[in-house]
């Protein structure tokens, strides 16, 4: 399960670090390591805002759901704000100019693309089996309820 708010956070520490640097650097390339973070750290938000569309059942039936959900809105708030600020600093024409924000949008979805296909694919897989181990266990839970009832009632 991803930590939205861990997300948020290295999102935030992130865009600090290259608001910080973007005041000495010449090209948007020389703080690759930091794009890069804040891009894997968006990608994760995403990724919660699609698992959260998409409840598992135990989870719904827990009531959850919606406080996850709310955490997820709230990050994201969050996330376009901080977009919104590092776009207004990155286009400034005064410091790198417009035609790098083309290029950290460039960066920024390449790091998505690579880390949806590695990483959340792995975590779809996880969430699936675990959506199936309890579904299994539920079952035999029941079964052997069913089946102890049964037993009760012939013997009694």
């Amino acid at each position: 399960m991803i930590e939205v708010a861990a997300a948020i956070a290295g999102a935030q520490a992130a865009f600090n670090t290259i608001k910080s640097g973007v005041n000495l650097a010449k090209d948007v390339s020389s703080f690759a390591g930091p794009l890069t973070k804040w891009a894997g750290h968006m990608a994760e938000l995403e990724q919660a805002d699609k698992m959260a569309s998409k409840p598992s059942w135990f989870k719904v039936l827990g009531g959850g759901a919606q406080a996850e959900a709310m955490e997820i809105f709230l990050a994201k708030k969050k996330a376009e704000q901080l977009r919104d600020e590092l776009r207004e600093i990155i286009s400034h024409p005064a410091i790198l100019g417009p035609s790098h924000w083309t290029e950290f949008i460039r960066i920024e979805n390449e790091v998505k693309k690579r880390k949806r296909e590695e990483e959340f694919r792995v975590m779809e897989m996880k969430r699936k089996a675990i959506d199936i181990a309890a579904g299994v266990a539920i079952f035999l839970l029941l079964t052997g309820a069913l089946v102890g009832f049964l037993w009760l009632l012939v013997n009694a």
